[in-house]
Formats: structure tokens, sequence, C-alpha cells
């Protein structure tokens, strides 16, 4: 039976696929890189529908009518729906789908999509036939094989009974007697608007190139949000009538020789004629003709769509369905759990050390660059700001520091003596000569400190310059007495 096929096939797909490796036989590893997205959109359609509709609405413009309209909120609103052209139309319509079957003029099933399934593999290895899909085929074969269709019956397709001319017109009969069209009335509105999406340019005005990533991008996202029989059946078809374009130099049939035969039946609205749609028919075949050239990138989700999907589920445990729960209560997961958080804990612990390192290694690195400096007040400035922070490198840590540190020179004899004989006494020296200027600038904040206030019992500016002349001398003494130890060493 073609039920019992399409469920052989559909179990061989969703299949695990086991490794080679006999330790690794046992465990079934997740090929599908939608399986989030899939798992999503069966136990919670609600949350998954709104993720998806948000960000079409971001690619593009829908109002409130046409939002409600894709979200089902109301009922689709279509161009000539309420002529009478299109009343007598409907009607006609109806009576044709009065002896309806299981497969033609019934709503789409999975029953159906597998009796039609035998067509779409019978056609793909008659691909070379010339004008497939538009020259139409003999009546009678086709009512004969459109009966055992209906029937559930299976056929033999390659018998020779059949030519492929007649099963790409009863495959065109079939879409055509749905109920609504394929890609569905309620996605209408905003299929026509991805026709409109195109290029900027420089200043922001829209130019009349088609903007493609952003197509593929919007007709993904459409995509993910039909019915499932729909998707299965637009899938199975697409990548038909992709296959019967690569084959034109053949067959003769384009893309957009194709995109005229299905439009009307996969896109345009049931009982509307071409003077309902007006401008619309060539969005609408220009559009189908899109979808047939680029149909092997429209059924993958997109990248931030898959991740949120993945954080819905592994981003808090609040989301885990029941059977994620069973598993997480069994006693080998029980036995992996400590361990998990000790590898977890691990790895954090080696995070924060390389974050620390890599740290420490930058500071070491500018307080190096600052060492290096010529002396002035920049290079002094610097230092002073690594002392005033203790996490900061300083000059007594653990630095290398440059082989031969940089000196004062001096111009005098007895300075180029103490550079060719002591090295530890210059640098005395020049730690009392960058200490001297200290107490003159601390004075000086004094002074203006006791100018601000003008209190009378504060000491008077004459006696604090006779306390800084003190402080000098005391300085003089100082060095006068450390060239003395100089000069008796020496």
């Amino acid at each position: 039976m073609p039920l019992q096929k399409l469920s052989a096939l559909i179990d061989a797909i969703c299949n695990f696929v086991i490794c080679n490796d006999s330790s690794l036989r046992s465990q079934p590893i997740i090929f599908n890189p939608d399986f989030f997205v899939e798992k999503l959109r069966h136990e919670k359609p609600e949350v998954f529908t709104e993720l998806v509709v948000s960000n079409i609405t971001r690619l593009i413009d829908l109002p409130g009518a046409e939002l409600a309209q894709l979200m089902g909120e109301e009922d689709p609103k279509l161009p000539g729906a309420n002529s009478t052209a299109s009343g007598f139309f409907r009607s006609l319509m109806s009576l044709k789908r009065k002896e309806k079957g299981v497969v033609f003029g019934s709503p789409l099933t999975e029953e159906g999509i597998a009796q039609v399934s035998q067509l779409i593999e019978y056609l793909h290895k008659n691909l070379r036939a010339e004008g497939l899909f538009r020259v139409p085929g003999n009546s009678i074969r086709q009512q004969i094989l459109k009966d055992a269709l209906n029937s559930g019956t299976d056929i033999d397709l390659d018998s020779g009974e059949f030519h492929s001319n007649d099963v790409a017109t009863l495959l065109k009969m079939f879409l055509g007697e749905l109920p609504e069209p394929l890609l569905t009335h309620k996605h209408f509105h905003a299929h026509l608007k991805i026709a409109d999406l195109t290029l900027f340019d420089e200043k922001g005005n829209k130019t009349s190139t088609p903007d493609k990533e952003r197509q593929i991008e919007a007709l993904q996202l459409l995509f993910l949000i039909l019915p499932a029989p729909n998707r299965s059946l637009l899938k199975l078809l697409l990548d038909l009538l992709y296959q019967t374009a690569k084959k034109q130099d053949k067959n003769k049939m384009s893309a957009h020789n194709l995109a005229l035969m299905f439009a009307p039946h996969i896109l345009w609205p049931r009982n509307v004629t071409a003077n309902d749609l007006q401008e619309n028919i060539t969005k609408l075949n220009n559009g189908v003709t899109f979808m047939i050239k680029h149909s092997q990138k429209l059924f993958k989700a997109p990248a931030y769509i898959r991740e949120c999907a993945r954080l819905h589920y592994l981003g808090s445990r609040a989301h885990t369905s029941k059977d994620d729960l069973d598993l997480l209560t069994s006693p080998s997961s029980k036995e992996l759990q400590p361990l998990k958080s000790q590898k977890r804990s691990r790895l954090d612990t080696c995070h924060q050390e390389e974050t620390q390192q890599r740290t420490e290694e930058a500071l070491k690195e500018l307080f190096r660059h600052v060492h290096n400096m010529p002396d002035s007040a920049k290079k002094k400035k610097l230092i002073r700001q690594f002392n005033k922070h203790p996490t900061a490198l300083t000059p007594g840590s653990d630095v290398p520091t440059s082989p031969a540190p940089r000196r004062t020179r001096s111009r005098s004899f007895s300075g180029l003596i103490k550079r060719k004989v002591l090295g530890t006494p210059v640098i005395l020296e020049r730690k009392s000569r960058d200490a001297t200027p200290e107490p003159e600038r601390v004075s000086k904040e004094n002074v203006h400190l006791l100018q601000k206030c003008g209190s009378p019992a504060h000491m008077s500016q004459a006696k604090l310059k006779s306390l800084e002349g003190r402080k000098e001398e005391s300085c003089r003494r100082m060095r006068a007495h450390l060239l003395s130890k100089d000069s008796s060493s020496l």
C-alpha cells in the first residue's frame, strides 16, 4: 500500500543514526538541526507561532487586519470576494466538489499526500518529456487514474499504461481542487509583501532590485507556520519543479514557465479571476518563480529560530517535557548528574583562572611600557596611579624589569664616578630628588586651603613660608650627608 510505503519512508527518515563505533552504538545521535524547532512546534504551537510571527513582522510591514489574518484571528479578506462573478465561480466549484473522494476535492491529509506522492515519484523519473505540465494528457486515462487514487488502490505507473503528461495534468488537477490553495488564504497578503522586498541605495531609498536574502528569510519563516500536511506536500512539489527546471534544455520548461502553470493552484485565492487580482498577478507569478529557484533553502529554519527553540528547552528546567523529566529521574542520569556538576565547576574554575592570567599579563605589559618611558612628569603621574591601586602591578611586583634600569644623567664629575662605580646610591639620590617636590606641592595645597578658609585662628602665610624654608634646609642637609658618605666610600 502507498500509505505503508510512506510510513516506512517516514520511519527511515526519523530514525536516529547509529555510529559504527561499538562503544557508541547504543547511544542515539540526533542529526536533525531543526530538532528543537520541530519539538517546539508540536508541543507548544502557540509559543512557536508567536516566535515566528514576531520575526516575520520584523521583515515585512503587516497592518493590524493582515496580521490578525496571518495569526488566524480573523477570516482572510481576499480580492474579489464580494463580486458577482466570484459568487458564480464559487457555486460552480461547489458543484464540482459534491462527489469528492478520499483524495481529490477533500482537505489535505496525510493519506492524500501518500497517494499523490506516487505521482510525484513517477514524474521525477520522466522529467525530459517536452512540455511537461503544459501539454494536457488524455482525459480518459486521467479519469481512470483519478478513480484509482480516490479508491486508495495501489497503482503501477511504470507499466506504461499512463503517459507522463497524464500524470502531470492530474497533479495540477489535485492541487486545483483543494478547498484552499496549498499556501493557504491566511498567507496571501504576506506573500504580496514579500514580493515587494527590495534593496536600498546609499541614501536609504528603495530600488527595484529584489532583496533575495530577506525574501528567503521571510519565506523560511512563513513556511514554518504552514499546517504540517501543506508544508510536507509543498516541499515535495517545489523539489519536483526545481528538478524539472534544471532539465529545461530537454523539456523546455523554465522556472518562470512552471510558475505560470502552478501559481493559480498553490497561491492564488480560490474563486477569483485574473481581473480580481489585476496588478498582483505579476507579483504572485514572480513569487512562485522565486520559490522554485530557491526551493533548496526555504525549508530550513533560520539560525536564530533554532537557537531560541534550543534555549527554550535547555535554558531552564521549567520548560522540560515529560520525557525529559523521566530521563532526568532515571538511575543512569542520577549517577551522571554529580559528574556533570563537577565537570561544569572545573570548567568554570579554569575559565576564571584563564581570565585572571590574561588580566595579569595585560597589566604587566602596561607597567613594562610605562617603566620604559623616558623620565617625564607624565611617567611620574602614571607610576603614582599604579601605586594608588592595590590590584595593579607596581614597581615592587613580579614584573620582569629591564636588565639595565634607566638612570638620570649627571653632568658633574662626581656623578660620573658614581654611575661607574656605585649603582644603588644613585637610585637613592634619584628617589630623594623625586621626593623633594612633594613637600612643596603639599605646602602649596595647604596655602590654598588656608586662603579658602580665611580663619584668623590658622597660621599666616609668612609662618608657612618659614616652615617651607626649614623643610628645604633639612632636605639640603640630607643631600650633603649622602654626598659625604659617597665620597668617604670612594
